[in-house]
């Protein structure tokens, strides 16, 4: 997987890529985000010789700006701003929050940024028009409390620079994002309520071990090539193709099915790697190879939205920053080429020179209407190109102020919103969080957007719910049949397992579980008293499988002993002894109940962090005797694929007191469950 560059420093210890004129921090630049020439004046005139002063037109350049000059004091011009001021100011705050901003707008934004101004996440607000004397006066306030903070840092003993965060964020507030990625969970049954095949009395046939062999033989490579990482080539000999000859052999083999699901999953994810890092055709290719897998796959089809979105992004970045620069003509042919496929012609450039406002003008009245009409079809955000949020945006790029677009931009978002309230309804919760995503970068409310987020996390919250009944109600229902093992995936261990998978520590698994348990204890006694021996070491085997208690194994063995004839005063043979009974299941004890003597927190993983992702992860490991942990494993973790490899190794440098049994230092099988929950 692709890794972001790294910024290696030059020999004069200033980071290599840095614009020219990058002040050291004696002579930190300034950074102002403005269109207004005057005001760029004053700025310089106020500030130069001492700090240089850099001007970016757009919320790209100065996100860029940001990046590479590492300036303390920001001035940020509301009118060339086309975020909302106040959420603009509380996320470069929460970035940069070393860097001093001041503000400048007129006494509508001022109140908006009342909260700001009150807790010094903005410096100063300096209403418009200014004078120089008081642009001077706040500058230079801002400067004196940025001297401050560097004196306060100097004087921490053993900190280092400031470190600054790559302001990915501030990137998706100017190039307006669709939703992050959501984590998905499928799980296929191919069982039926019906009641099992009779089992012919025969032993199976050559052609049939034969197959079973082969099928056997397919899973072990594919799943070696999917732990290898070889998931779509080369050709017969990776995981996908594997798995589906297999499927071939046995159509309905849940292995060869979770397979094929987890190599579409590491697909994806990989792909989502890729986009973030904005490597758009390497992610289009494994979304094609995921794609070839399922095409309905609802992972797929999401990222390949995302794909199209972001592909959306790049044209209104680029035409954003040639609308900001003055240059509408290039603007003007960038969404041209996107919306439509044409090429720029000589001709037209020569008349939009000369007429370029009023071309501009018109250029927005279709979007406008562009937009009106997307809006009364429903293609709010399909397809890429041609729907209502591309032209409201595209409308936006070249007339941010326009009331015509700012009443479109708000009629947008009330469709999304209206959407998003919708797909609550239908409990369709991973719909709801993609239009609830659409209409917050749209620009969409807030409270209006947490209330949605809310709803659909109550959703999957019920979704789970109910999903956890349906397997507690097959169960029982396989249970009172007596369908306890077969057939392997319609039968009670079956629904048992997916339940333990679900949720290993709820209270319907533990009493599935004991019930289970239960009721092979009980056809060990019922074959016994049958003297039907080998059915009842059959079923014992299951138990210990299971993980039957041992005093419990112990005794239904004894019973077995004593139903053998002519051996009723015997004693019977362990259960190691008898070849067709299984070793016992190893005892798992919740690692609550030993003393730890060491104990290492895990690290949060700073993306889930950033992105408020909580979870757990359940793991199985082993005490060795010296008190060390040995083999440890995941079990279960929610979301998939986010923290297991960050509580694998905080867990592998605990230590506990050995556990002693008569006397002697033994190994223990212990469990235990880490949550990952952001603190505010």
């Amino acid at each position: 997987m692709a890794t972001n560059p790294q910024v290696k420093p030059s020999k004069s210890g200033v980071p290599s890529g840095t614009a020219p004129g990058t002040h050291a921090i004696g002579s930190a630049p300034l950074l102002a985000l403005t269109q207004d020439e005057k005001f760029v004046a004053m700025l310089r005139k106020v500030t130069e010789p001492a700090h240089k002063v850099h001007v970016s037109g757009s919320e790209i350049d100065f996100a860029q700006c940001l990046m590479t000059l590492h300036g303390a004091v920001a001035v940020l011009d509301s009118a060339a701003v086309a975020t909302p001021i106040e959420e603009l100011s509380g996320r470069l705050n929460a970035q940069f929050p070393e860097l001093v901003l001041v503000v400048a707008g007129d006494a509508q934004e001022q109140g908006r940024l009342a909260g700001h101004i009150a807790d010094g996440s903005v410096h100063r607000f300096l209403h418009k028009p200014v004078s120089e004397q008081r642009v001077r006066l706040f500058v230079d306030s801002a400067w004196r409390r940025h001297a401050e903070g560097a004196r306060v840092t100097r004087a921490a003993p053993g900190s280092g620079p400031p470190k600054r965060r790559v302001p990915w964020a501030l990137v998706a507030v100017a190039v307006v994002a669709v939703a992050a990625p959501v984590a998905w969970l499928a799980t296929r049954t191919t069982g039926s309520d019906a009641p099992a095949p009779p089992r012919p009395a025969a032993a199976a046939s050559p052609a049939a071990a034969a197959n079973d062999a082969a099928l056997e033989d397919l899973l072990g490579r594919a799943d070696k090539a999917l732990a290898d990482g070889t998931l779509v080539a080369p050709a017969a000999e990776n995981a996908a193709d594997l798995y589906r000859a297999a499927l071939k052999h046995s159509p309905s083999d849940p292995r060869a099915l979770a397979g094929l699901e987890q190599v579409i999953d590491r697909l994806v994810t990989d792909a989502e790697a890729q986009l973030a890092q904005h490597r758009l055709d390497t992610a289009q290719q494994l979304a094609d190879a995921a794609r070839a897998l399922n095409p309905d796959h609802p992972r797929v089809t999401f990222l390949t939205a995302q794909i199209g979105a972001q592909r959306e992004r790049a044209v209104l970045g680029k035409a954003q920053r040639a609308a900001a620069g003055g240059d509408m003509n290039a603007a003007l042919a960038v969404l041209d080429d996107a919306t439509r496929g044409g090429h720029r012609s000589s001709l037209v450039d020569e008349a939009r020179q000369q007429f370029a406002q009023k071309q501009v003008d018109e250029r927005v009245a279709d979007f406008v209407a562009r937009a009106r009409a997307a809006l009364t079809s429903g293609a709010l955000l399909e397809p890429a190109g041609d729907n209502a949020y591309f032209y409201v945006e595209s409308a936006r790029a070249l007339a941010p102020q326009d009331p015509a677009v700012q009443q479109l931009r708000a009629d947008l978002n009330t469709r999304l919103e209206a959407e998003a309230r919708q797909a609550v309804t239908a409990g369709n919760a991973d719909a709801a969080d993609r239009w609830t995503s659409a209409a917050a970068e749209s620009g969409a409310d807030p409270g209006d957007v947490a209330a949605l987020r809310a709803a659909a996390q109550q959703l999957r919250g019920v979704a789970q719910a109910t999903a956890l009944a349906r397997l507690e109600g097959l169960f029982n229902q396989r249970l009172a049949q007596g369908r306890l093992v077969e057939p392997a995936s319609d039968s009670a261990r079956y629904y048992l397992e997916q339940l333990a998978q679900s949720q290993p520590a709820g209270a319907s698994t533990l009493a599935a579980r004991t019930a289970y348990e239960s009721r092979l204890l009980e056809e060990v006694h019922n074959a016994a008293r049958a003297q039907d021996l080998p059915g009842a070491r059959r079923w014992l085997a299951e138990a210990q499988a299971a993980g039957v208690n041992p005093g419990q194994l112990a005794s239904a063995e004894a019973e077995i002993g004593a139903a053998a004839p002519h051996a009723a005063a015997a004693t019977p043979a362990p259960a190691a002894r008898a070849p067709t009974v299984a070793p016992a299941a190893p005892t798992y004890v919740d690692a609550s109940t030993l003393k730890r003597t060491r104990t290492v927190n895990p690290e949060y993983p700073p993306q889930a962090r950033e992105r408020g992702i909580e979870g757990w992860v359940d793991l199985q490991f082993v005490v060795n005797t010296d008190g060390t942990v040995g083999e440890a494993q995941v079990v279960a973790a929610q979301p998939a694929d986010v923290f297991e490899q960050s509580a694998l190794e905080a867990v592998r440098h605990w230590r506990f007191q050995p556990v002693v049994r008569e006397g002697a230092a033994v190994p223990q099988q212990a469990r235990v469950r880490l949550r990952f929950t952001v603190q505010p």
